[in-house]
């Protein structure tokens, strides 16, 4: 079993994403945050949605992503105010994290 352990995350793209598709609105995305360059972290974006992405459906988008929960690992919600920055009202932002290892047989 690997004894590498990652953070994985989970949040809404309020005004959509650029990379690694362009979307043309809110969406969520699941990134494994690891060494090196943030723009080559392995990363999975959902269809333009805000809904939440079901349980079952992270574990697959991991699973895609080459990794899988850790043993006993639970996913864990806090909220945070969007940027001001934005071109739109500030927004409470939902973020899930959990703790995530690569799967024995890589990516699926």
């Amino acid at each position: 079993m690997s004894k590498q352990i990652f953070g994985a995350q989970l949040s809404l793209r309020c005004c959509g994403t650029t990379a690694p598709e362009r979307t043309a609105g809110p969406c969520w995305q699941l990134y494994v945050a690891m060494t090196g360059l943030v723009s080559e972290w392995p990363t999975f974006t959902w269809p333009t949605s805000t809904e939440v992405p079901s349980v079952e459906a992270r574990k697959a988008a991991l699973a895609y992503l080459g990794f899988t929960l850790t043993e006993d690992a639970e996913w864990e919600w806090t909220e945070h105010t969007g940027p001001e920055y934005h071109p739109h009202p500030v927004r409470v932002l939902l973020l899930g994290a959990v703790k995530v290892r690569p799967l024995e047989s890589g990516a699926s």
